[in-house]
């Protein structure tokens, strides 16, 4: 047994789960840093902070779903690499990566053409409005331009960490995120390039990573390289590779469903000031959740190791402290977002009156964030028991079958409004959390059983 999987085993629960989160924890605040820090600068414009904060937020469900693509084939493809790679077949790996180049550039292609096509259409369809969608066009139109820098990043990273350089993964978004955190304020404020300063910032450190990306996978450095006889498309292997990605593509892409109806809904019963508060509280719900999720990539090898070794006890020990962790780390979350939500919103923008309303707004839509890291937790601990169907249907429940509904009918049957448009949050929280967790105590008890003494025959 080597050193890492003796530490799997042996090694403290409460020490093993800080040193592999840790990492992953630090990983997803530089992640965090990379997607919001646009935001940041734009909301403090001088004179049009305001507008082209709420342009951007309408523009990023587009950008959402570009993203969504990536993960489509990246992590489509990165696990049926690994498998190959394990069965040390390496011209099959090699012809995995190469087709996944090949979809990530024709994606890349038909993505950007039909965006820039319809970009004006499509954001006033996304809840744009007369007085945001000049800024929504100028950050769109740039962003777009970077699209393939975008899929190569997002998407190959993926093959990166699939032959296990994950430091090498990892610096690809570093890399990014620090470019894009010197080069906005300079675009936005000392070349007076506003929203396309920012849209241009963004674009170039996702060029810079994609290089970083493409010259690891053409170098000599990893097992599986992208070659041209590889690149040939084929139909099986190409259904294979969406067959796998498809999970993570619905959950990201529900997510981009999840903020149009936000927008549109409180364009049709606020305006344009309720849905800059909402880019606002998207935002913070990112601070929320990205600590989340390194948290649980952290636990999800120490719980699927030990399962996979029959040692159950020590799956127990690991939930149950990654769900003391999360749960604590969400109350923490949830007193600030209620009881003072200006120390975060102040972050986004200078506006008193977009940041007053943005308060108002967080103490209801962050209601119920108090014990939601018991549902990602739970959620995630399906994924490492091999239970990833259920973790798909418990996170659709939240955004498909309770939030979108209820963005609809408490406004209409209630007569709230807005305020109706919000209290769907808590509400879907609540559900979700409660479902979630129930689920997984009632699964997880089957399936953890104490493993029963080996007979004779199994002995021998």
């Amino acid at each position: 047994m080597d050193q890492k999987n003796e530490r799997l085993l042996n090694q403290s629960v409460g020490k093993l789960l800080f040193s592999l989160s840790l990492p992953a924890i630090a990983a997803q605040l530089v992640n965090l840093l990379y997607n919001i820090v646009d935001r940041m600068y734009i909301g403090r414009i001088e004179g049009i902070g305001t507008q082209a904060l709420t342009g951007v937020g309408v523009a990023f469900p587009i950008i959402m779903l570009i993203s969504a693509f990536a993960a489509l084939i990246g992590m489509g493809g990165a696990p049926l690499a690994s498998i190959q790679m394990g069965a040390k077949n390496k011209e099959q790996a090699e012809k995995i990566l190469g087709n996944c180049f090949s979809m990530i550039l024709i994606i890349s292609i038909i993505l950007t053409a039909v965006f820039l096509i319809g970009r004006e259409p499509i954001l006033m369809a996304f809840g744009a409005s007369e007085s945001t969608i000049t800024y929504a066009v100028q950050y769109l139109e740039i962003y777009l331009i970077g699209t393939i820098f975008v899929q190569i990043a997002l998407g190959l990273n993926n093959f990166i960490n699939a032959q296990g350089f994950a430091k090498i993964g990892m610096y690809t978004v570093v890399i990014g995120a620090i470019i894009n955190i010197v080069l906005d304020p300079v675009f936005i404020f000392i070349f007076h390039m506003g929203v396309r300063g920012a849209a241009l910032a963004t674009i170039l450190s996702q060029a810079v990573s994609a290089i970083w990306v493409m010259k690891f996978l053409t170098g000599n450095k990893g097992m599986i390289h992208i070659r041209r006889s590889g690149m040939k498309m084929d139909v099986r292997l190409i259904g294979n590779i969406i067959a796998l990605g498809i999970s993570p593509f619905i959950m990201q892409s529900t997510e981009c469903l999840v903020s149009i109806v936000f927008n549109t809904q409180l364009k049709a019963l606020g305006g344009d000031l309720y849905v800059g508060a909402m880019v606002i509280m998207s935002s913070i719900m990112q601070f929320v959740m990205m600590p989340l999720m390194g948290l649980t990539q952290g636990a999800q090898p120490i719980v699927g190791f030990n399962y996979g070794a029959k040692q159950y006890q020590r799956v127990k020990d690991t939930v149950r402290l990654t769900l003391k962790v999360a749960v604590g780390y969400t109350a923490v979350m949830w007193a600030i977002c209620v009881f003072a939500p200006s120390l975060l919103s102040m972050l986004f923008t200078g506006d008193m009156k977009l940041q007053e309303l943005t308060d108002q707004c967080m103490r209801i839509y962050f209601f119920g964030t108090i014990f939601f890291g018991a549902q990602i937790v739970c959620q995630n601990a399906f994924v490492a028991l091999g239970q990833a169907k259920i973790s798909m249907c418990m996170a659709l429940l939240r955004k498909i079958v309770v939030l979108i509904p209820l963005i609809y009918l408490i406004p209409a049957v209630t007569g709230l409004g807005v305020d109706g448009i919000f209290i769907a949050q808590p509400i879907a929280d609540f559900t979700a959390t409660f479902c979630t967790v129930l689920a997984f105590a009632i699964i997880s008890r089957r399936i953890l059983q104490h493993p029963q003494p080996e007979t004779a025959s199994e002995q021998v």
